[in-house]
C-alpha cells in the first residue's frame, strides 16, 4: 500500500492535527484507538485514546491554552515549555499546542525538581533561555514541587537564575487543561504550514543541545515520507518506548496520526527496568511495526526475562535507529527470536536526524518477503538507505542525500567515504537564536545544484553495490586521526572490540573511546593517546582482575582494530556521560577524565604507546569551547529565528542523528 493518500475523498493535510478530524468524523476511525498506554505488565491497566477522543481533546485543550485574559494570556505563536510525564496526557498536549497555534519545547522533566541542580535542570535551564516560554504546563504535583523548591531557593544561589525564571512562567497544570470546555467551538486557529510548530533539541552527544526550529509544514511533510518508506497504512500498529519528547519518538506520535494508525506506547524507563516488555507488548497487540535504537537488540539478548509466550510473525518492520547497526547483533537478535516468528526480512535500518525533523531513510523494501532477500554489510555495519533509481518508490525523490568531501563539498565517487548531507522539504528552519551557524549548517551548497540547500549532518557514509547502499559509519567528530593523520578509525569500533574482550564483565554500550590533546595533564610527553574508559558490571567494582582486564581490552582494541590504547579507565556503573536518548557523550566523557572529574575503580597507563594520534580535532575544540556559553542565550542576545536564504558554509559544525 505505497500511496500519498489512502482514499482520493481525504487528501494529505498541510499540518499534521488536521488529520485528526478527518480520522474522527469516519465511522470506521471514530472508536478506534489511536494510541494505547500500556506502561506495566498488567494488561487489565491498558488505556487506550480513540481518533474521536484525540480530536475532542485536542480541542478542547486548545481553547482552555489559549483561554486566559489579560497579561497572562497567551497567544498564537507563543512558545510553551512542555514538561508533562510520558504518556497519553503529554499525547494530547502536543496535538493540543499545534491546534492552539503554539510552539511546543518539549524537556524530559527533572527526576527531582526540588533540587533544581543536576545535568537535567541544566538543559531546562538552557530550554527557557532561549525559548522564552510564556507558559509552562506540567503535572500538578510537579508544580507544587517547583514552586516549593523556588520559594526555598538562596538569592544570589547557584541555582537561583534558574529559580527566578522558573518562578517567573506562568504554569498550567495538564489535568486543569482536560476539564470540559463551555460555549461554542471557536474556528480553527491552528498551525499553519511555515509557522514553528516545535523547538526539539538536538541529543547533545557531540556537544551543547541545540534548539532545532521545526514548522509543521516540514514535519507533516516528514513524517508523510517516513509513511511512504515504511508502508505503514490505517492497518499498521506501532509498538514504541521512545521518548515522546523529541525526535523519533515524538515523530511517530505524528506518523501515527498521519497513517490513521494505532501506537502503543510505554515509557522508556519500563524498557530499561525490564526490556522483554517491548518484544511482549509486539506480541501482545500483534504490531507491524516498532521502532527501536540498535542498542536494544543486545540489551535484550543479555537481560532478558520473559513471563508470556512471544509471538512475532505479525512483524512487518522492525526499525533500527541510532547507528552504528551492526550486522552480527542484528544476526545474533534475529536468531535468537526467530523461533517467535521474528524474519530477518523484517529489520529495516534507518538513519535521520533532528535537523532533517527525524526521517532522512531506510534500507528495508516493502516487498521483502523472502529470507534470501538480505542486506549487505559494509564495515560490520548494514545499510540504512537505498540510493538507486529502483528505490525512488521507498526512498522519496525530494529528499536527496549526497555524500560530499568534506573541504570542497563535491560529491564523492561510490565507495569513497565522505560527510552525509541532505536535502528535503523536512529540512528544519535553523537554529534558535543562532542565525549565523543556521547559516553554516543548514545552508550548504553542493556545486553545481542551484538553489538546493542541504544540511550538513556531520556524520559520515559511504555509498556502494549496484542498488548504492547508504553505510553510515560514524560522526566526523568522533574519528581517530592515527598515524599523523594517515589513517582514520571511527571509535566505535574501538569501543565494540573493547566490550568484546570481557562483555561478561563490561556493560554493553557504556564503553567510550576517544583521543587525548597534549593538554591532558595525565597524558605526560605523549603527543596524545587512544583513551578508553569502561563501566564494570553492577556490584563487580571489588572482585576480578582489573589490571588483567585492562590489559585484554588493549590487546583486543590492538588486534581487531590495529589501534594502541594508552590508557584504559575502568569505573563503577552509570558514570560514562550519555544523552538522555542513551548516545555516548564522548567528548564530555573526555574532559570528565581530564578535570580528574571521572570516580575511577582502576586504570592503566600504557607507556609504550608510540603518541601516534594526530591530535583531537583542536580547531573543532577550540571553536566549540568558545560557542558553548553562546548556545544558552543565542547570538549576541537575539533570540529570533532568521529563515530566510542563507550562503553557503564557510566552516564546519558538528551534529547529532537521531534519538
Amino acid at each position: 500500500m505505497c500511496t500519498e493518500n489512502y482514499d482520493a475523498c481525504y487528501p494529505d493535510q498541510p499540518v499534521v492535527d488536521r488529520y485528526l478530524p478527518v480520522w474522527a468524523k469516519l465511522p470506521a476511525f471514530a472508536a478506534k484507538p489511536a494510541f494505547v498506554w500500556a506502561d506495566d505488565d498488567a494488561a487489565s491497566t491498558r488505556t487506550a485514546l480513540t481518533y474521536a477522543q484525540l480530536d475532542a481533546t485536542a480541542a478542547c485543550m486548545a481553547r482552555n491554552l489559549l483561554a486566559g485574559t489579560g497579561t497572562g494570556s497567551l497567544r498564537r505563536g507563543d512558545a510553551v515549555l512542555v514538561l508533562a510525564s510520558p504518556g497519553l496526557r503529554l499525547v494530547k498536549l502536543l496535538f493540543a499546542c499545534q491546534r492552539a497555534g503554539l510552539t511546543a519545547v518539549p524537556v524530559v522533566p527533572p527526576d527531582d525538581p526540588a533540587t533544581l541542580s543536576g545535568p537535567a535542570h541544566a538543559h531546562l535551564l538552557r530550554a527557557v533561555s532561549q525559548a522564552r516560554p510564556a507558559a509552562a504546563v506540567a503535572d500538578a504535583g510537579y508544580i507544587d514541587a517547583v514552586a516549593k523548591a523556588v520559594a526555598s531557593s538562596v538569592a544570589g544561589g547557584e541555582n537561583a537564575r534558574l529559580a527566578a525564571m522558573l518562578g517567573s512562567l506562568r504554569w498550567l497544570a495538564v489535568d486543569e487543561l482536560e476539564r470540559v470546555c463551555d460555549g461554542p467551538q471557536t474556528p480553527y486557529v491552528g498551525c499553519g504550514p511555515d509557522d514553528v510548530y516545535l523547538i526539539q533539541y538536538t541529543s547533545g552527544a557531540t556537544g551543547v543541545p541545540r534548539p532545532v526550529v521545526v514548522t509543521a509544514g516540514s514535519a507533516a511533510h516528514n513524517v508523510r515520507a517516513a509513511r511512504k518508506a515504511y508502508d505503514l497504512h490505517p492497518g499498521s500498529v506501532v509498538v514504541s518506548w521512545l521518548p515522546q519528547y523529541h525526535d523519533c519518538g515524538l515523530m511517530f506520535l505524528l506518523l501515527t496520526v498521519v497513517a490513521g494508525a494505532t501506537c502503543v506506547l510505554a515509557a522508556p524507563g519500563a524498557f530499561v527496568r525490564r526490556p522483554d516488555l517491548w518484544l511482549e507488548l509486539v506480541s501482545e497487540f500483534g504490531a507491524t511495526c516498532t521502532p527501536v535504537p540498535s542498542f536494544a537488540l543486545p540489551l535484550v539478548l543479555r537481560r532478558g526475562q520473559r513471563r508470556r509466550p512471544l509471538q512475532l510473525g505479525s512483524l512487518r518492520n522492525l526499525i533500527l535507529i541510532n547507528e552504528p547497526i551492526y550486522e552480527s547483533r542484528v544476526g545474533e537478535f534475529v536468531e535468537a527470536f526467530r523461533c517467535h516468528g521474528l524474519r530477518a526480512a523484517s529489520v529495516s535500518p534507518s538513519y535521520g536526524l533532528a535537523e532533517n525533523c527525524t526521517f532522512v531513510s531506510t534500507a528495508w523494501r516493502p516487498s521483502a518477503c523472502s529470507e534470501s532477500d538480505r542486506l549487505p554489510s559494509y564495515m560490520k555495519l548494514l545499510p540504512s538507505a537505498r540510493l538507486s533509481p529502483a528505490a525512488a518508490n521507498e526512498v522519496p525523490a525530494e529528499i536527496e542525500i549526497a555524500v560530499v568531501d568534506e573541504g570542497t563539498g563535491e560529491p564523492v565517487e561510490d565507495g569513497v567515504e565522505g560527510e552525509i548531507w541532505v536535502s528535503s522539504p523536512s529540512n528544519a528552519s535553523g537554529y534558535l537564536g543562532h542565525p549565523s551557524a543556521s547559516r553554516e549548517v543548514f545552508c550548504a551548497r553542493v556545486p553545481g545544484r542551484t538553489g538546493a540547500c542541504f544540511v550538513r549532518t556531520g556524520d559520515r557514509g559511504v555509498v556502494r553495490g549496484a542498488e548504492r547502499y547508504l553505510y553510515v559509519v560514524g560522526r566526523s567528530a568522533d574519528v581517530l586521526a592515527l598515524d599523523a593523520g594517515r589513517r582514520h578509525v571511527h571509535t566505535h569500533y574501538v569501543e565494540t572490540a573493547a566490550f568484546g574482550s570481557a562483555s561478561g564483565r563490561l556493560r554493553g554500550g557504556c564503553v567510550a573511546a576517544f583521543a587525548t590533546s597534549s593538554s591532558t595533564p595525565w597524558s605526560r610527553s605523549q603527543i596524545g593517546v587512544v583513551a578508553v574508559v569502561a563501566e564494570l558490571q553492577k556490584g563487580s567494582a571489588g572482585v576480578g582482575d582489573h589490571r588483567g582486564l585492562c590489559d585484554g581490552i588493549r590487546a583486543a582494541v590492538w588486534r581487531e582494530e590495529g589501534v594502541r590504547v594508552g590508557l584504559v579507565a575502568l569505573v563503577d556503573g552509570g558514570v560514562v556521560p550519555k544523552t538522555t536518548s542513551g548516545k555516548l557523550r564522548r567528548g564530555a566523557a573526555r574532559e570528565m577524565l581530564a578535570a580528574g572529574k571521572l570516580s575511577l575503580v582502576f586504570e592503566t597507563r600504557y607507556d609504550d604507546c608510540d603518541g601516534s594520534v594526530a591530535g583531537v580535532r583542536g580547531e573543532e575544540e577550540e571553536t566549540a569551547a568558545k560557542s558553548g556559553a553562546s548556545w544558552l542565550e543565542g547570538e549576541g542576545g537575539e533570540t529570533g529565528m532568521a529563515t530566510e536564504a542563507f550562503g553557503s558554509a564557510s566552516r564546519r559544525l558538528r551534529l547529532q542523528s537521531f534519538l
